[in-house]
């Protein structure tokens, strides 16, 4: 089905992007899976990863640690955590980052707090090397 529809990604303190897209892929908790204009109505909560987005002919890709997601036929909102671009993440950053998240995988108390908190440590260690 072509078309658009309105994407937006919101932090708990601003909107940090809001565009109709034509598609946007999604790092679900269950698996990735790709939104399109008409896209049948979901609730999912994300995993650490990268949203890839496509607007007409520019592409973004961005990072996410954790949040959830509604989908219905016209629109698709994203609340997370936290968003980074990952054209401007820096090696030092990521550094930071995957330092943190060592620290939360150490620390985590139950199975599914050690599944999220590997998991972005391995999401985060796949960007490093993409960086290097």
């Amino acid at each position: 089905m072509a078309g658009t529809f309105r994407f937006e990604l919101v932090s708990p303190e601003r909107v940090l992007l809001s565009v109709d897209a034509d598609q946007v892929v999604v790092p679900g908790a269950e698996g990735d899976f790709a939104v399109l204009a008409g896209h049948a109505p979901v609730i999912s909560t994300l995993r650490p990863g990268v949203l890839d987005v496509t607007a007409g002919s520019v592409r973004k890709r961005l990072f996410v640690k954790s949040g959830f997601v509604e989908v219905d036929p016209s629109r698709l909102t994203i609340l997370a955590e936290r968003a980074y671009d990952v054209e401007e993440l820096t090696a030092a950053s990521l550094a930071e980052e995957l330092k943190t998240a060592e620290a939360e995988l150490a620390a985590a108390k139950d199975d599914a707090a050690r599944r999220m908190a590997d998991t972005l440590v391995g999401e985060l260690r796949r960007l490093s090397a993409r960086a290097a």
